[in-house]
Order: structure tokens, then C-alpha cells, then sequence
């Protein structure tokens, strides 16, 4: 069900002030009432570098918690960094809010660990649904494929593969629980951010979006997840593209800028047991969705070393990407779109 809703106030994100504090509190990092404004402001953006498919253009960085003059006006979970005019604006008002997974827990108001006091607007569930931002683009009537973003990330990074997509199918983009523009509650008050939880909650968005089979496409370090949704739903499945995700047990070492969350919010997604996990499940025999895995070699974070011999060995098609790094769809959003498209047709056409 979609609904209509206004953009987020400021101080509402999942992860304000972490960045500039690694020490902060738990009640700080998980959308806290008490961070004062001249804090956030001195927060240092995190930079994601970008590079180019045209080797004659300059490297671009991509900024996150970094304002509209440095980068493109968005916190580090998503939603917006300041109250000025931004890019974010635009985004917000080409998406919409659907309402899908019910919220658990006993309907408690989130209250800071620490005081004990009601927190704010933005650490709250919204009612006995989740409100999920998504944006959609093409025709209703065509095949979907869902785009899901990774960590540090949101579905803003889909910006240049969603009119590509457009052209031939249904394309949705979409912020995860606790991200971009979706609803954040404070852990354990409505949903504690786990894997079995992030689990649930892709399936009964899925359900709510999709009908009918869908594609998947994810992006880094929320492929456990949709691997394991994938695995108990193979039957909803087109088929799975994977963009740079953790298949090694070297990945499931978060790199020393992310490392800071492994305590918090996503640390049991990141564990190695389930990158582990999710690499057994993409190389099982009973496996029969059809994966593509596409690789930017200019990954700073997750070696290239061994992923060639696990696609070989699971016949899995690998897709290289000399140009792009981590962030495929950021580095090369226009390629990666037609790339999702071509993979998509055959295997619609068979």
C-alpha cells in the first residue's frame, strides 16, 4: 500500500553523529534526542570514491554527511543533511512510502538507554506498519526488478540505473529499515535490526510491491540478506545480480571506516558465519536461481582475490568492472542499468 508523507525532519537519522564520534553513545548512533546542531555540523563527511568508466575524466568522490556545496545534501543513513535546498528534495518528492511488515515489540515509546527518557518522532515506529521510501520507475505492467542498495548506502545511489531500467521494466528502488527515508526505530522498540528480522521484512516488502516473480539486484554488504531471503523464496526468483558482495571470509572484515558499526546496528549481518552462510548457499547444488555477480576491481574494501574461483566453481556468471569500485551503480550507474537489463532479458526470453 503506498501512502504519501512529508520528508523526514533533520535530526532523525539512524546513525547522527557516529562518524565524528566513534565513542558515542548508543542512544546518540540510533537517531538520539540529545546531539546539538553545532555537533552535527562538525561531523566529517565520509568520502566514497568514485571512479569513472571514461578513464579521460577525473576521479569524483561521492560525499555523505557532507553539505549541498560538497556533496549532494544527504546524512549518512540517507534523508537530508541540512534544511537547505538540495538534491534530496528532488529524490523525496519522485517517491513514496509503502507500508509493509508489521512493527513488533509491545508498542512501547522509545526511551534513551542511558536517561530513560522518551527519545523523539524519528527513533519511534510509525503505527503497526513499517513505512518503507521507495521510488519507482517504468511501467507497472512490465517484469520488476527491485534495486536494493548496500552499507553505507541508499537507494539514491540507483539514480542513474533507474531510467535505464525504466525503458523495458518496472524498476523500484528502496531505503532499508533504519536508512534513507524509511522509517528508523530505536532497536528493540518495533525491530531489532537482526538478520532473521531484515529477512522478514525484504519478504513482506517483496510481497507488498511484487506479485509476481520478480529480479533481485543487490549491492555489497546487504547480500547476506537477500541471499537468504533468495534462498527460502527461489520460486518468486527471475533471477539475482550481486554487485561487489562480501564472498569470502576475508570480506566479513569490516575495513577500519565502517568497523565502528560492528558493534552496533548491522555487526551480526556482517559476521563471517554468515558471509559463510551465504557463500555455501550460492554454491549448494540446490541452488537454481540464476546469479550473476558483477565486480568494480577498484574495490578499496573487498579483495578481488578468489571471487573468479567461487563464480567458476558455483557456474555462476561473473561481469568485471575495471572502473568502478565498491559502489558499482555510483561509479558507473548508466553500464551497470544496461548490464541489469541484458542479464534480465535473456533469462526472461528462455
Amino acid at each position: 500500500m503506498a501512502i504519501q508523507g512529508k520528508p523526514p525532519s533533520l535530526f532523525c537519522h539512524q546513525f547522527q553523529c557516529s562518524l565524528y564520534s566513534p565513542t558515542a553513545s548508543k542512544s546518540l548512533l540510533f537517531g538520539g534526542s540529545f546531539q546539538s546542531r553545532a555537533q552535527h555540523l562538525c561531523r566529517k563527511p565520509l568520502r566514497l570514491s568514485c571512479s569513472r568508466s571514461n578513464a579521460n575524466e577525473p576521479q569524483d568522490d561521492y560525499l555523505i554527511d557532507a553539505p549541498v556545496s560538497a556533496g549532494d545534501g544527504f546524512s549518512f543513513s540517507g534523508g537530508k543533511y541540512s534544511d537547505e535546498a538540495n538534491p534530496s528534495d528532488e529524490w523525496f518528492k519522485r517517491g513514496k512510502y509503502v507500508k509493509a511488515h508489521p512493527v513488533g515489540g509491545t508498542g512501547e515509546k522509545a526511551k534513551d538507554p542511558i536517561f530513560g527518557l522518551t527519545m523523539g518522532a524519528g527513533s519511534q515506529a510509525s503505527g503497526d506498519v513499517f513505512r518503507w521510501f521507495c521510488v519507482e520507475s517504468g511501467n507497472a505492467d512490465n517484469h520488476t526488478v527491485i534495486l536494493i542498495h548496500g552499507f553505507p548506502s541508499q537507494a539514491y545511489s540507483y539514480r542513474k540505473v533507474l531510467p535505464v531500467l525504466s525503458k523495458n521494466y518496472r524498476a523500484i528502488a528502496f531505503d532499508w529499515l533504519g536508512f534513507g527515508f524509511s522509517d528508523k526505530p530505536q532497536p528493540r522498540y518495533g525491530f531489532d535490526y537482526s538478520l532473521g528480522e531484515y529477512v522478514s521484512a525484504l519478504e513482506s516488502f517483496v510481497n507488498e510491491v511484487a506479485p509476481n516473480k520478480v529480479s533481485l539486484v543487490v549491492q555489497g554488504y546487504f547480500s547476506p540478506v537477500v541471499v537468504k531471503y533468495a534462498s527460502k523464496h527461489q520460486e518468486k526468483l527471475n533471477d539475482l545480480i550481486l554487485l561487489n558482495p562480501p564472498l569470502t571470509a576475508k570480506h566479513a572484515n569490516l575495513p577500519s571506516t565502517l568497523s565502528i558499526f560492528s558493534n552496533f546496528l548491522l555487526g551480526e549481518i556482517f559476521s563471517q558465519a554468515y558471509v559463510e552462510e551465504m557463500k555455501v548457499i550460492l554454491m549448494d547444488k540446490s541452488w537454481k536461481v540464476q546469479t550473476t555477480v558483477c565486480w568494480g576491481q577498484r574495490d578499496r574494501w573487498l579483495s578481488y582475490d578468489q571471487v573468479e574461483d567461487l563464480c567458476e566453481s558455483s557456474n555462476h556468471k561473473l561481469i568485471e568492472l575495471p572502473m568502478a569500485g565498491h559502489h558499482v551503480q555510483e561509479d558507473c550507474g548508466e553500464e551497470i542499468g544496461g548490464i541489469i537489463s541484458g542479464v534480465i532479458s535473456r533469462r526472461i526470453l528462455r
